[in-house]
């Protein structure tokens, strides 16, 4: 899987509780955009490094420059 800088990163919660997190993908470790990734969470603000596991849904948006973009393809990764 692919990512984008300013792509969506969803992990959905895998037990009972647990909340789904979300966050901005800021910044790429490869550059084919392959994992991990850099992801600021919303929840908290705070940037991680990240390896998406099957809970994982990135939500890839066209870029389209100054900072426009427009939603494009939902992947999972337990495709």
């Amino acid at each position: 899987m692919k990512a984008d800088i300013g792509d969506r990163v969803i992990v959905n919660a895998t037990r009972p509780g647990a909340a789904r997190r979300d966050g901005e993908i800021v910044a790429l470790h490869h550059p084919d955009g392959s994992p991990p990734w850099d992801v600021c969470w919303s929840e908290t603000g705070r940037v991680s490094m990240f390896f998406p596991g099957p809970d994982t849904q990135l939500h890839h948006f066209e870029h389209l420059g100054q900072g426009e973009r427009v939603a494009g393809v939902l992947h999972t990764f337990a495709d």
